[in-house]
């Protein structure tokens, strides 16, 4: 079997690479139609009108593309923009959509970037449904977020599917052993869906656990006040940050009380998952998709910097509890968001279409 990825999707963001990854582990070939736009640029589509040529000249070439044989063309993160072309490069083939996010969802409500009914957040509002209206099928990464992008578009369920982002095996595996002092490790842009706010917080209240951070993005004006036992690195390589996991004494994922942080599992999370660190993160129905609070990580009320700081606690002092954690959530990993386990789903979700 063979795939065309297609777009100006980012090829290194993890959900791309993943993707790509677990399909060429299932046994499918997949050819890459790529034009660069958003490599190295971290804000992606809020960084202004300056990348609009540039992205006009990726489409433009996207619509100049011969076609390849293939049973299906997957169009990448990010690529709302990206459907036509591939509609047109399909030629009658399958158009499987790989959204990830809702772009009014993102910079409208979750950042706040532009005011609701606003011009610009209607116009995001329809691109997203023209793209996800434009796929025969569109994969997202959780149940919660595929209704929410059927409601969006106003599509039957039937046209969604669901696979989880998963980890990019070549760089996280197990190999969990916390080092003295005993750090808690958050990794990932500072954005608002991540509930900086709650976990600086959280630090606040419990002053003997030692927090490293490690990122940076929209919410690096609230690191300037940081508690002192709050550790800030604003970037560390990617293939290092499964090193940072193996050191931790837990990983944070996300705390955020908004629409989305409710649909989404982070990358973050999953990484923590697959190198076998244990993972405290927000209660969410996304998050029960895939955990079992107290056997695969440590849910908390979204937002609750109190619970948070207790989970801390826990899991920086109790060997036991972080060590049955650890071995659970890697084994849900492997049980249900493994390369081996998502390249098999997206295959057959694909056989399918074809």
């Amino acid at each position: 079997m063979r795939v065309v990825y297609f777009g100006t999707y980012e090829r290194s963001y993890p959900r791309n690479a993943q993707v790509i990854s677990s399909l060429r582990r299932a046994g499918v070939e997949v050819v890459e139609q790529h034009e660069p736009v958003w490599e190295g640029r971290e804000q992606k589509w809020g960084i202004g009108p300056a990348v609009l040529p540039r992205l006009a000249l990726a489409e433009a070439r996207l619509l100049r593309k011969r076609q390849v044989a293939a049973e299906a063309v997957i169009v990448g993160y990010p690529g709302h923009l990206d459907l036509p072309a591939a509609r047109r490069f399909a030629r009658g083939r399958p158009v499987v959509f790989n959204p990830l996010v809702s772009l009014a969802d993102t910079f409208v409500s979750d950042r706040g970037r532009f005011r609701v009914g606003s011009i610009p957040a209607r116009v995001l509002a329809a691109v997203d449904g023209r793209a996800l209206r434009s796929a025969e099928l569109v994969v997202a990464d959780t149940h919660a977020n595929a209704e929410f992008f059927a409601e969006l578009a106003g599509l039957p369920a039937e046209r969604f599917a669901v696979c989880f982002v998963g980890a990019e095996e070549r760089v996280f595996q197990p190999g969990w052993a916390p080092e003295e002092p005993r750090k808690a490790v958050f990794v990932g842009k500072l954005i608002p869906l991540h509930g900086l706010e709650t976990i600086l917080e959280a630090a606040r209240l419990a002053p003997e656990v030692s927090l490293r951070v490690i990122g940076s993005g929209q919410l690096e004006p609230l690191l300037e006040k940081r508690p002192p036992n709050v550790e800030w690195v604003s970037w560390v390589p990617y293939d290092r940050l499964a090193a940072e996991l193996h050191r931790a004494a837990c990983a944070l994922g996300v705390f955020g009380t908004s629409e989305k942080a409710h649909r989404v599992i982070p990358n973050k999370a999953f990484q923590a998952l697959a190198c076998g660190a244990p993972l405290v993160t927000a209660d969410t129905p996304a998050a029960r998709e895939l955990l079992l609070d107290g056997e695969s990580a440590l849910l908390v009320p979204p937002g609750d910097a109190e619970a948070l700081a207790q989970a801390l606690r826990r899991l920086t002092t109790d060997d036991a509890l972080a060590g049955r954690l650890a071995a659970g959530g890697r084994a849900v990993y492997e049980r249900q968001a493994s390369e081996e386990i998502l390249g098999r789903r997206w295959r057959e979700l694909i056989e399918a279409l074809a």
